[in-house]
C-alpha cells in the first residue's frame, strides 16, 4: 500500500502526548476528543496539530486499544486530520494508520465499523489515497463486500474507491465483469449518500468503455437509464450534477446513444441552473459542462441559444469568485467560442476580454491557464483578427510575460494563445516583435520539453505567415540559419514537421526571400534534403517539398540548388526520394512533389532542358506520365500541367 516519505516534524507538548498514553482510558478518551473539537472545521488549527507532529500519537492510540469509544474516538481523529488537507492525508498514512482503519471495518461493533468507514471516506476524497489494483482478485473481493454492507459509509467508501482507483479499461471491466455495476445500481435506491455515491462510481466504470454502456443500454434496461435522467430533476443539486455527468460520459463513450435534441437541452438547461449554486456544485457544474460541449459544435450552438454565454458573464460579474469557479468558467468560455462565430461575437460584444486580460495575470496557475485557452478560442476567428481585437499591447504584453512563467502548463498554453493571434491581417506583428516577442519565442524553441519547443515553432511558424520583408528579416535575425537547421533535424519528427512549415512560410512571397535558405552555405536547404531522403512520415514529406518548391520558384541558382537536393550524388542516377512521393497513398505528399517538378520545368527557364533531362533519366518524368489519370483531380491537374510543359522538350504526350 503506498505511503507518503516521513519527515521531521516538532514533538507535541508532553502534556498532550501524556493524556494521549495515559492507563486512564477516561483521560486517553477525553484528549482525543478535545483534539477533535478543536480541530474540526479549523484548518489552521489542524495544521497546528499536524505540525506539533500529533498525528502519529493518535494512530498509536488506535493501533493499541480494544475499546470501542476510544477506537471510535481516534478514527474521528484521523479523519478529521485528514479532511480536505492533503498534508493530513500525508500525515495519516506515514503514521501507518490506513490498514488499521481498515481492520476497523471488521470489528463486530458497527459504532467502531462506521467511525472507521467515515475516516477512510475522508482520506479517500484526497488523490494521495492509496489505490487498490482491481485486476487482483482479493480487492475485486473486499470491493464487492463493502457495496454488499447494510452501512451506508461502508457503501460509500466502496463507491470512493472506485473513483479513486479504476483508471484503465482494463479495471473497468474487471468491475463490470464482477458484479460490480450491478450493485452500484442497485444503490441508486438508497439514500441521498448512497445515491450520489453509485452516480459518481457508475460514471467512472462507463468512462471510455464501449461494452459496458452497450450492455447497460441493453432493452429491459430502460428503468435504469430512465431513473439516471429523472435524477436530474432532484432536489439535491449535487444529485443533479452527477446525474449530468453519468448522463455525459455515457454521451462522450458511445456517442450513439443519447441523441435525442430533448436529452441535449436537458443537459444544458440544468448545468447552467447549477451554475446558481453557491458552493461547489456551483464551482463544479461549469466544468462538467465543458465536457458536454467541447468539440460539439451541434451543442454548442444548443447551448448559445440559451443564452450560455450571457449567463456565464453574469456569474463573472459577482464579487469574491472562488477561484475554482472563475477557471471553469474561462474553460467553458473556451469550449464555447472553439467553434461557433456567432459565440466569439456575442463574447466579445459583452467585453469579457477585460475579465480575462486580469485572469492572466492572476496567482493562481489553473486560472493563467484557463484565461489563455479562452483567448486562444475567441482569436480563432479571421474577421476579429483582421479588425485588431488582439493585436495590441493590453494582450500581447500579458501573454509575452507568461512565457517566463514557472509553470510549464501555463508557457504551453500562453504559447497556444500567441499561436493564433499573430495570424494577424492587420499588419500590426511589430507590436509582439516590440513586446520581446520574437526573442522569447526563439528562446523557448530551444527548450528540452517538447511541448514548449513545439508549440513556440507553431507560434513563430504562423508570425512568419504572409509577413512582410522586414518582419522576416527580423526574426531570422533572432533565429539564425544555424539554430533552423537544428530544429528541421531534431529527434521528434513533430517539430522537424513544424521546422520544415516555417521555413516553407519563411521563403514564400518575393524571389528574395529564398535566400535566407542559402545562408550559412546553404544549411538549411542541405539538412531539409537529407531529412527528406531519410523520413517515412508523410507529414515531413509535404512540408519539405513544399520548402522545395518554393525554392524552384526562384532563379537558375535557386532551381540548381532543389536539384542538388534531388540528386546529391550529382551526375550518378540514383532513384530519388521524389519518387516515392510520387508514388505515395497520400494524396497531399503527391501534390506538393508535382508542385516542385512544375516548377523545376517551367520552359521559361534558361536551364530548364538540362534539368528535363535529369529527372528523366531518374524515372521521374516516366512516373509523371503514370499518373495522367491520378484519382485525385488536384493531382490529375497538376500532373497535366507538367505534361504540357514537357511538350515543349519533346518529351510530352497526346492529353
Amino acid at each position: 500500500m503506498p505511503t507518503s516519505a516521513s519527515s521531521a516534524t516538532p514533538k507535541p507538548s508532553s502534556e498532550l502526548v501524556a493524556r494521549l498514553t495515559a492507563a486512564d482510558a477516561a483521560v486517553k478518551l477525553k484528549a482525543l476528543r478535545d483534539i477533535k473539537n478543536q480541530i474540526i472545521g479549523n484548518r489552521t488549527k489542524k495544521l497546528s496539530f499536524i505540525k506539533l507532529g500529533v498525528v502519529p500519537h493518535v494512530a498509536a492510540v488506535l493501533s493499541s486499544t480494544s475499546d470501542p469509544n476510544i477506537l471510535v474516538q481516534s478514527a474521528a481523529v484521523l479523519g478529521s486530520f485528514s479532511c480536505g488537507v492533503d498534508v493530513g492525508v500525508s500525515a495519516v498514512l506515514d503514521a501507518g494508520a490506513f490498514p488499521r482503519l481498515l481492520r476497523l471495518l471488521s470489528d463486530p461493533d458497527p459504532k467502531v465499523v462506521d467511525a472507521g468507514a467515515r475516516s477512510l471516506r475522508m482520506i479517500y476524497q484526497s488523490k494521495l489515497a492509496p489505490k487498490y489494483d482491481f485486476l487482483q482478485q482479493e480487492n475485486a473481493k473486499f470491493l464487492l463486500s463493502l457495496l454488499n454492507s447494510q452501512n451506508e459509509n461502508v457503501t460509500g467508501l466502496g463507491a470512493s474507491i472506485i473513483v479513486h482507483s479504476c483508471e484503465t479499461i482494463a479495471e473497468q471491466k474487471a468491475l463490470f465483469h464482477g458484479g460490480v455495476l450491478e450493485k452500484l445500481i442497485g444503490l441508486l435506491d438508497g439514500s441521498l449518500s448512497q445515491r450520489d455515491a453509485s452516480l459518481e462510481s457508475i460514471a467512472t466504470i462507463f468512462k471510455n468503455n464501449v461494452e459496458a454502456i452497450e450492455k447497460f443500454m441493453q432493452p429491459g434496461r430502460e428503468d435504469s437509464l430512465r431513473y439516471i435522467i429523472e435524477l436530474m430533476k432532484d432536489r439535491s443539486p449535487k444529485t443533479r450534477l452527477l446525474a449530468c455527468v453519468c448522463l455525459i460520459v455515457i454521451r462522450n463513450s458511445s456517442p450513439c446513444y443519447l441523441q435525442d435534441i430533448g436529452i441535449k437541452m436537458k443537459l444544458i438547461l440544468s448545468l447552467l441552473e447549477l451554475l446558481d449554486n453557491p458552493g461547489q456544485v456551483g464551482d463544479e457544474a461549469s466544468f462538467i459542462f465543458s465536457t458536454l460541449l467541447a468539440e460539439k459544435e451541434e451543442l454548442q450552438k444548443l447551448a448559445f441559444e440559451a443564452n450560455a454565454i450571457d449567463k456565464f458573464y453574469n456569474h463573472l460579474q459577482k464579487d469574491q469568485l472562488s477561484p475554482r469557479r472563475l477557471q471553469g468558467i474561462l474553460l467553458a468560455f473556451s469550449h464555447l467560442c472553439s467553434k461557433l462565430e456567432s459565440c466569439r461575437s456575442r463574447f466579445l460584444s459583452l467585453q469579457v476580454m477585460n475579465i480575462v486580460i486580469n485572469a492572466l495575470k492572476h496567482e493562481s496557475s489553473d486560472i493563467r491557464t484557463a484565461a489563455c485557452t479562452c483567448l486562444r478560442s475567441v482569436s480563432r476567428s479571421i474577421k476579429n483578427l483582421s479588425a485588431g481585437y488582439f493585436m495590441n499591447e493590453a494582450v500581447v504584453f500579458p501573454l509575452v510575460q507568461l512565457l517566463h512563467d514557472p509553470s510549464n502548463t501555463v508557457q504551453v498554453a500562453a504559447l497556444g494563445a500567441i499561436s493564433n493571434i499573430v495570424v494577424d491581417f492587420s499588419t500590426k506583428r511589430s507590436i509582439f516583435i516590440e513586446c520581446g516577442g520574437v526573442k522569447e519565442l526563439v528562446r523557448l524553441s530551444k527548450s528540452m520539453d517538447l511541448d514548449i519547443r513545439l508549440n513556440a515553432l507553431r507560434a513563430l511558424r504562423n508570425l512568419i505567415f504572409f509577413a512582410n520583408n522586414m518582419c522576416k528579416a527580423g526574426i531570422f535575425v533572432e533565429l539564425t540559419a544555424s539554430l533552423l537547421a537544428s530544429l528541421v533535424c531534431d529527434p521528434e519528427p513533430s517539430v522537424q514537421e513544424h521546422a520544415m512549415a516555417f521555413v516553407r512560410n519563411l521563403i514564400d512571397g518575393c524571389e528574395d526571400s529564398i535566400e535566407y535558405v542559402f545562408a550559412e552555405d546553404g544549411i538549411i536547404l542541405d539538412t531539409i534534403g537529407r531529412q527528406l531522403q531519410s523520413t517515412s512520415r508523410d507529414e515531413i514529406g509535404v512540408q519539405g517539398m513544399y520548402v522545395l518548391c518554393n525554392v524552384a520558384s526562384g532563379n537558375e541558382l535557386h532551381k540548381e540548388g532543389v536539384m542538388k537536393q534531388l540528386f546529391p550524388q550529382g551526375d550518378e542516377v540514383v532513384q530519388s526520394f521524389v519518387i516515392k512521393f510520387l508514388q505515395s497513398d497520400n494524396s497531399q505528399l503527391r501534390i506538393a512533389a508535382v508542385w516542385a517538378i512544375i516548377n523545376l520545368t517551367s520552359p521559361s527557364s534558361t536551364y530548364a532542358l538540362g534539368r528535363v533531362t535529369k529527372l528523366r533519366n531518374a524515372g521521374i518524368v516516366s512516373q509523371i506520365k503514370n499518373m495522367a489519370n491520378d484519382p485525385c483531380l488536384d493531382v490529375k491537374f497538376r500532373v497535366r500541367t507538367v505534361l504540357g510543359q514537357l511538350i515543349a522538350f519533346g518529351d510530352g504526350i497526346t492529353l
